[in-house]
């Protein structure tokens, strides 16, 4: 009733058109809803909060392939938005789907190349992949992830000491530009042990252990 008092009073309001859309999303009408969004579309087509509706409706009904769909239809209007990136990457790591979500990782760090987040996001993709080009450059992306984080970050020097056993374990150690830089795992071996002497002591005997497996 109070909608309808509302597009009374204001025939033209946008935001009386979001409201009764969010109104129907609440009911669970999705397709009423669907139909009003695509209205106020139709007169406002770069309307950024009903584009993210249709993303949200989506995924409140379990359907991940349609937020999937409307969210790279979002990006390919607004590409400078880092959340919808960001949103999408996750779905896709979600779904097992790591080429996907390197892209989108890769447009991110591309926007924002200080964010360390993004850098370490991204290394754990390319890690998840494998193979040797994809380690290589992991590695370089945690190292990149530890610069940028004055080296505070355990889980990119932990990816640095996994990436170094596992580009060992591809290459047969044979590989140049891995036997170029030897001291960086032992760094990062050194930082994490430092690290758990201070935070987590009790467990300092198992991180040896590991990175006695990982033969670093």
């Amino acid at each position: 009733d109070c909608i309808k008092v509302l597009q009374k009073k204001f025939p033209e309001s946008k935001r009386v058109g979001r409201l009764e859309g969010l109104l129907l999303e609440a009911k669970g009408s999705w397709s009423e809803a669907e139909k009003a969004y695509s209205s106020l579309l139709e007169d406002n087509p770069l309307d950024q909060v009903i584009h993210k509706r249709r993303v949200a409706m989506a995924k409140a009904q379990g359907n991940i392939a349609g937020a999937i769909e409307w969210l790279n239809k979002y990006l390919d209007i607004f590409m400078a938005d880092h959340d919808a990136w960001r949103e999408l990457a996750e779905i896709y790591v979600s779904l097992k789907m790591y080429k996907q979500a390197a892209f989108c990782y890769e447009e991110l760090i591309l926007s924002q190349p200080t964010v360390p987040l993004y850098h370490l996001a991204y290394a754990d993709v390319l890690y998840t992949l494998g193979g040797l080009e994809n380690l290589l450059t992991a590695k370089k992306y945690y190292a990149s992830t530890i610069d940028l984080t004055g080296g505070k970050n355990t889980r990119a020097l932990l990816g640095i000491c996994l990436c170094t056993s596992a580009i060992a374990q591809v290459s047969k150690g044979k590989n140049k530009e891995d036997k170029e830089s030897p001291e960086l795992q032992s760094l990062a071996a050194t930082a994490l042990e430092k690290d758990y002497k201070q935070r987590a002591p009790g467990k300092l005997g198992l991180l040896t252990s590991a990175l006695r497996s990982l033969k670093i």
